[in-house]
């Protein structure tokens, strides 16, 4: 049986004397019925995927609206010609956070972590603390399971669906899992990752989603960029031993209040928000003239 709360996968923790990413991998084991060594060759995979979105970005290519492309090199050569205000390293995280974006705004290869919509997030921090880290693959692969493990109960208990729970479901979820995964690389201990995940959660509870024109572009490039700001901030409240007031399970439980409670037009519609402003109105209009998407 998956898990269905954050407080059972502690629970597990604590009665096998396993780490938070382990039992998530058990779970998968007895979920899909095959090996340790199958279930780790397909994180592997996912994780390879990953470096491989990175790499092959192109800073020439646009997408099909010409909305997106080339930010991910701008803030590359911004944060390689000066010292960003908030450091290197949170330079590298927004710049991996754009190219993934953008990648798959470009219809490239990208991970869905939990959605496409949402891809830049995890990435985005996971690669730069491998590279600037030295850290091991294995000990990336054991994030990994951490951030599914995570994503895996929000999908269960309250939704990783724009159209369904807003943007909060797709980037707030992403930043949790991201938050998670952090922890899980820094050593911390379960209680640390829930609560890292609990606090990158609330911190976007009741971001609309509100796709300028219906296209994933904007402003969902952007947001990838805040959900591993984010993360990155939760995590290291987590690791200072700083904890959520509202038990985590009960921050997902909340978030699916507040997305069954928004309204239609901030759920995926591009009706309202961004996408009903003056200029995203504007956008709209010229992209039905646009030969790409006149007749679609």
């Amino acid at each position: 049986m998956a898990f269905s709360s954050l407080e059972e996968i502690m629970e597990y923790m604590e009665k096998h004397h396993v780490h938070f990413w382990e039992a998530v991998l058990e779970d998968d084991l007895a979920q899909r019925d095959v090996t340790r060594e199958a279930s780790m060759e397909q994180m592997r995979y996912t994780w390879d995927a990953m470096l491989q979105a990175s790499a092959d970005y192109e800073p020439e290519r646009k997408s099909a609206s010409a909305l997106a492309g080339g930010q991910g090199k701008q803030m590359e050569t911004y944060c390689t010609s000066r010292t960003p205000l908030c450091g290197e390293f949170m330079g590298r995280v927004m710049t991996e956070a754009l190219k993934t974006a953008e990648s798959n705004a470009c219809m490239k290869r990208i991970v869905a972590a939990p959605t496409a919509g949402a891809s830049g997030v995890l990435p985005a921090v996971l690669i730069p603390y491998y590279e600037t880290h030295a850290s091991q693959d294995e000990t990336v692969l054991e994030a990994m399971y951490t951030a599914a493990g995570i994503g895996q109960v929000i999908a269960l208990r309250a939704s990783i669906s724009g159209a369904q729970g807003g943007c909060q479901a797709e980037i707030g979820s992403a930043s949790a899992m991201a938050a998670g995964a952090l922890v899980s690389l820094e050593g911390g201990s379960g209680k640390q990752i829930i609560h890292a995940a609990a606090m990158a959660l609330k911190n976007l509870m009741g971001l609309v989603c509100d796709p300028v024109a219906g296209l994933v572009e904007i402003p969902c490039i952007k947001r990838n960029v805040i959900g591993a700001v984010n993360a990155l901030s939760s995590a290291d409240m987590a690791l200072a031993g700083i904890e959520s007031r509202i038990p985590p399970d009960q921050v997902i439980d909340a978030m699916k209040a507040v997305g069954d409670k928004m309204d239609t037009s901030l759920r995926e519609t591009g009706m309202g928000g961004l996408a009903a402003t003056p200029v995203g109105i504007e956008i709209m209009k010229q992209l039905k003239n646009h030969p790409s998407f006149g007749n679609s």
